[in-house]
């Protein structure tokens, strides 16, 4: 049975998780293993159960109960499911919920990058890449254009911050990710048999669509941060160096967009 939690106490502790927490206090650097993230809305919260988070608390609009997220509650069993009206949840989060439905959930164990890059053939690696929706967005274009994981370095946002888990629609649970160790860790990538693609406007750069690109067995094509681009360093060690034909005088895509452009190509194989 549902355990169904009407909210009379905007103070509660219990509500501090959805209200109060920052994206720091959720992540819990000192003991990950307590950390926890949000997911949001009833399509992202089923991707996130799919692939074997553990719940450990709901924030639902009073309508939604029976309706969109009735087999939610349903999966999670008896964990509390605190409820509202629509106009008491968004007083007490401080926004408006996206389809009426949070669920509060544990972190679960990050993989390595060992074993993200195992058997694969086609990885994104986002070096410094530091704004959530630009994150989010490219875990979403990853997923859909047959990217096999993703690489991320120490200094680049967490995919299960809040706002990458709904940008990326939950893809974040479906496509394997880890952080890389170093900065950018293409040695590492070399060592494990991919060739690199740094996707940069340099002028000793190969079109993206060249045919020698194609034919290479495994690719790990490696993104740079919204401002500055690419590291020189990084785009001096990888094997090509890529860039996105242009028109009109555009100079450049947001990485978020080069992203996209660059899946679809680079990921049929």
């Amino acid at each position: 049975m549902p355990n169904i939690i009407e909210i009379t106490d905007f103070g509660a502790l219990q509500l501090d998780v959805y209200a109060r927490l920052s994206e720091g206090q959720l992540l819990n650097r000192h003991e990950p293993e307590k950390g926890m993230f949000i997911a949001e809305s009833p399509k992202v919260i089923e991707r996130a159960l799919d692939a074997g988070c553990v719940p450990v608390s709901i924030l639902v609009e009073k309508r939604h109960i029976e309706g969109e997220g009735k087999e939610i509650i349903r999966r999670c069993g008896d964990i509390p499911v605190y409820t509202a009206e629509f106009d008491v949840l968004t007083q007490l989060t401080g926004f408006k919920l996206t389809r009426g439905m949070l669920c509060a959930m544990q972190r679960p164990k990050r993989k390595t990058v060992s074993e993200v890059c195992a058997g694969v053939r086609r990885i994104a690696v986002l070096e410094n890449i530091m704004n959530p929706t630009n994150v989010g967005a490219i875990f979403r274009s990853a997923a859909a254009l047959n990217m096999d994981g993703i690489l991320l370095t120490p200094a680049s946002s967490n995919p299960l911050y809040r706002r990458s888990i709904r940008v990326s629609m939950g893809t974040v649970f479906q496509i394997p990710w880890a952080f890389l160790e170093k900065e950018n860790g293409i040695r590492e990538l070399h060592n494990m048999g991919f060739t690199t693609v740094a996707m940069a406007l340099k002028e000793d750069s190969v079109r993206i669509d060249s045919p020698q690109l194609m034919r290479e067995e495994k690719l790990a094509i490696v993104l740079g941060t919204e401002g500055d681009g690419l590291a020189a360093d990084t785009i001096a060690e990888c094997d090509y160096t890529v860039r996105i034909p242009m028109a009109y005088g555009v100079d450049s895509l947001n990485v978020a967009a080069a992203s996209a452009v660059a899946f679809w190509q680079l990921g049929r194989f």
